[in-house]
């Protein structure tokens, strides 16, 4: 058997312990780690908002990590593009998204393919989302 190619993304947003364990979970159950890192637009059409560490950095931070082997733009929420781009075998993505219509749709898609879907335990009680309402209470925002 070949070698296994790992697929995960994130936006990477103020990196925390949580965007660490599922990289590092991801490295484990695969040979090469590719990340794919939300675009500055993506985020903005996505979540209606603007990433507070701008796509080059936040590229360059989980570029750093020694778990990553390829760091790739993720431009748009296909991840059937990704792969004709990638071809991994096995995509990551957070537990918290297990059993959402998205991520069922994605297990269909993927199935022919050979792709298995990973679902990693999310780590609780830290999100970017949670780091920003903390400075902004901190801060009185």
């Amino acid at each position: 058997m070949g070698k296994i190619i790992g697929y995960t993304t994130g936006v990477y947003d103020m990196f925390h312990i949580g965007h660490l364990n599922v990289i590092r979970r991801a490295k484990e159950q695969c040979d090469y780690l590719i990340v794919g890192v939300s675009t500055d637009e993506l985020v903005q059409k996505e979540k209606n908002k603007t990433p507070v560490i701008p796509y080059e950095e936040r590229a360059a931070i989980v570029s750093a990590i020694r778990y990553v082997d390829e760091v790739v733009p993720q431009v748009d929420k296909n991840k059937l593009a990704a792969w004709e781009r990638c071809h991994f075998n096995k995509m990551f993505v957070g537990s918290d998204w297990q059993g959402t219509p998205q991520w069922q749709k994605f297990e269909e898609q993927f199935r022919p393919l050979g792709v298995e879907i990973v679902y990693l335990p999310h780590t609780d009680g830290i999100s970017s989302t949670e780091l920003t309402k903390k400075i902004k209470e901190f801060f009185g925002m």
